[in-house]
């Protein structure tokens, strides 16, 4: 993917004019980032707004008994970094490269300078903020308030939202997570991530094939455990 296409599938940038994007695409760089390998950490300072152009990463943070809770996985067209951009402070959480990843990279000043110029961008990045804060409030009250099954579930639900593929009804997740990562999303154990799948699969909800991840009849097992 060229730089004036990845700019187009991110959702800040989708609707700006060419001259714009032409813009982005002139301050910005490449950079590339191997499997496992960490792009930031927690209480960071941070002057730069990434863009995923290849690969996947996650957005983790410790708590206080030093378990990695699993906030995003995030994949190509997605963007992060940009809290410690707009407010100055230290980076909120840990970025690390799920596989050999490609991000393309603006930093901070020729950032601001791009919301000052374009509040077309601006009011993008507002509405894509606000998105994220309300999935922030539904995954505290998925954590807090469902059992064990009911989290699981609703992780699988996360994951097809943001990067499920529907085909006749079901929802194909290619590149499915690895049992830890998805017991970190969970806030729950591999143990019960296994066993929850395992159950899922005997009533006939989903299936895994290979790395893909398939849920038959989405829209009710959406209904079932949203």
């Amino acid at each position: 993917m060229d730089k004036i296409d990845l700019i187009r599938t991110v959702p800040i940038f989708s609707e700006l004019e060419e001259s714009t994007v032409q813009q982005i695409v002139d301050i910005g760089l490449k950079r590339k980032y191997t499997k496992n390998s960490i792009i930031f950490l927690e209480e960071e300072a941070g002057a730069i707004l990434f863009i995923i152009s290849t690969g996947k990463v996650k957005i983790v943070r410790t708590d206080d008994d030093g378990k990695e809770v699993i906030l995003s996985i995030l994949g190509p067209g997605d963007f992060f970094g940009e809290m410690a951009l707009l407010d100055g402070l230290p980076r909120s959480a840990t970025v690390v490269a799920l596989d050999e990843s490609e991000l393309f990279v603006i930093n901070r000043r020729e950032f601001i300078k791009l919301l000052e110029d374009s509040p077309q961008v601006a009011t993008s990045l507002l509405r894509e903020l606000t998105r994220r804060l309300r999935r922030a409030d539904e995954q505290i009250e998925n954590l807090s308030l469902r059992d064990a099954v009911g989290r699981v579930a609703s992780v699988i639900i996360q994951l097809a939202d943001e990067s499920g593929k529907i085909r006749k009804g079901q929802v194909v997740i290619d590149d499915f997570p690895l049992q830890q990562d998805l017991a970190n999303m969970a806030g729950t154990s591999r143990e019960t991530i296994s066993r929850t799948i395992h159950q899922f699969m005997r009533l006939g909800y989903v299936n895994q094939k290979g790395n893909s991840f398939i849920i038959n009849e989405y829209e009710k097992f959406k209904n079932l455990f949203s």
